[in-house]
């Protein structure tokens, strides 16, 4: 059916290229969709967008007309449908039990949400991001909605890994596994968005393997300067504290401008989200512009750990590309494992400036400062 001011249909799987088996088995699954899933891969596979796809689809099947199939399918990969709700934590845990004066966890949201009578499609499809950093008490209070959701909501659980303690809630989802994308798959697809093949190389390179980073990358001018800069600081170091502190203070600069792109998108997806309130009444959107603007901060958190990660893995690879002819060959090696440390603590919060000021403090120069 066309109407004349339609948006054009199409492919709502095309976020989640190289997943062939899992987007198989979802489609299959969206005329009879069972009670929950389990969607289990690395970051950046395409678990969240199979996630928006499938709750899209699902949401079209009831729909009146393709027009309003549509609708559905937009708001669903915005992730602004009133019936598709996301829970996820903002720290390292997925909890449970009582969360504070509210009394709101992420499991009682998820619960709650669970119970709640879809707005305006037949279905409501609740979502637990990060499920594998559950504690037991969250997985003791949703074993049973998981086992018996109402009849009209399908639960989706969001997770890099199964760990063993949720075997029992596993066992009660229908698993979606997702690999690593592999590098092929995605310089085609940055190729057939248009981006040349030199650059999708770098941003491929660069990505370990994540669909959204790599098409941030893909769109970052200064991706190879940060590349060089980061490979050149063997080079300039002289075991000095001062020299140490400067490299740090310029690399952190060019993170800073790095995250602009990052930060540019969310504010187009928060304009985009405010028109779509206007045009379409979206129910509940004070709540959900707020849940948007959280998931910005933690993305935008993220993928400044992303750029310090990508930092170090240049620098190990400075190491290890200099120990091979090396006559002190253990004096790199132990270098690259106290690189690998720090970008491992990143993760943890630390003063990201105080923690490489050491780490290049203490590292071995290389080049013409050796």
């Amino acid at each position: 059916m066309t109407t004349t001011d339609a948006e054009p249909t199409v492919d709502p799987w095309r976020d989640v290229p190289g997943q062939h088996a899992a987007v198989q088995r979802l489609q299959a699954a969206v005329d009879h969709p069972l009670h929950a899933y389990l969607f289990v891969g690395p970051e950046g596979s395409g678990k969240r967008a199979a996630l928006r796809a499938f709750a899209g689809e699902l949401f079209a099947s009831g729909a009146a007309d393709e027009r309003e199939a549509e609708r559905h399918r937009r708001l669903a990969a915005a992730e602004h449908h009133p019936d598709l709700v996301v829970v996820e934590p903002d720290g390292p845990v997925f909890r449970g039990g009582r969360g504070g004066s509210d009394g709101d966890t992420e499991a009682s949201s998820v619960i709650r949400e669970a119970f709640a009578s879809p707005v305006e499609a037949e279905r409501k499809v609740v979502a637990a991001i990060g499920f594998d950093a559950a504690n037991d008490t969250a997985i003791g209070a949703l074993l049973k909605t998981i086992e018996e959701p109402p009849e009209r909501t399908t639960i989706v659980l969001v997770s890099r890994s199964v760990p063993p303690n949720q075997s029992a809630i596993a066992s009660r989802c229908v698993r979606i596994d997702f690999s690593t994308v592999e590098a092929g798959t995605l310089r085609s697809l940055l190729e057939a968005e248009g981006v040349d093949a030199e650059r999708a190389e770098l941003a491929v390179a660069s990505a370990g393997g994540n669909v959204d980073r790599a098409r941030l990358l893909a769109t970052d001018d200064r991706l190879a300067l940060r590349i060089d800069a980061w490979r050149a600081v063997p080079g300039s170091l002289d075991g000095t504290g001062a020299t140490a502190s400067r490299s740090v203070a310029e690399l952190l600069a060019m993170l800073d401008d790095a995250l602009a792109p990052v930060t540019a998108r969310h504010a187009a997806e928060l304009s985009t989200f405010d028109a779509e309130v206007e045009a379409y009444g979206i129910t509940s959107s004070t709540g959900r512009r707020r849940a948007l603007v959280a998931r910005h901060k933690r993305i935008e958190r993220q993928s400044r750990l992303s750029e310090l990660r990508l930092g170090c893995t240049v620098l190990s690879r400075a190491y290890l590309d200099a120990a091979v002819d090396a006559h002190d060959a253990a004096l790199l090696l132990d270098a690259v494992d106290r690189i690998g440390l720090v970008s491992d603590a990143l993760a943890l919060n630390p003063n990201t400036e105080l923690a490489l000021v050491a780490l290049f403090w203490g590292l071995p120069p290389l080049g013409p400062a050796r």
